[in-house]
């Protein structure tokens, strides 16, 4: 074979290796760890928040009791800001309806941080939407043993 035919054939083939590398690249940066959710049985709005992160691509195994306190106690969950359901994931706890997108920066950033928390229960805030009222604005409180800051601000489902 030719140098000029070899060179060209390599020249070609360079592009289609560059797709599947980095299409590889692009798959492993979007897989996250499993979330683990804990959460009331009998609460429909943590169901709501399960489905809006389910449908965000993370994978979740749920576990169902009526009496959280312990196990936000033991994950360090500031009582300021408790809500009605927790998660674990990558080493993160996260608190009450936070959205997917920032859960995704979370894990991607990787803040020395314990978690997220959204306390309270904002009306728009995923799994809080309610039909004919406005969404809140409401602040992510990125928690560590250190303190608390603003990790983003969201009005609904939307960082603003």
């Amino acid at each position: 074979m030719a140098d000029s035919t070899r060179r060209a054939l390599l020249m070609a083939a360079i592009p289609a290796f560059s797709a599947i590398v980095l299409s590889r690249g692009s798959q492993a940066a979007e897989a996250f760890p499993k979330m683990t959710v804990h959460r009331d049985p009998a609460c429909g709005c943590c169901g709501g928040w399960v489905e809006h992160v389910k449908s965000a691509g993370l994978s979740i195994t749920e576990i169902e009791a009526a009496n959280l306190a312990p196990l936000k106690t033991r994950l360090g969950v500031p009582v300021e800001l408790s809500s009605c359901h927790t998660a674990e994931i990558g080493g993160y706890v996260i608190e009450g309806h936070v959205p997917a997108d920032a859960i995704k920066r979370l894990l991607t950033e990787k803040p020395q941080a314990k978690g997220l928390a959204v306390g309270g229960m904002p009306t728009g805030s995923p799994g809080m939407e309610v039909e004919g009222s406005p969404p809140d604005t409401y602040d992510i409180v990125l928690f560590s043993a250190d303190g608390q800051r603003v990790f983003a601000r969201y009005r609904g489902a939307q960082a603003i």
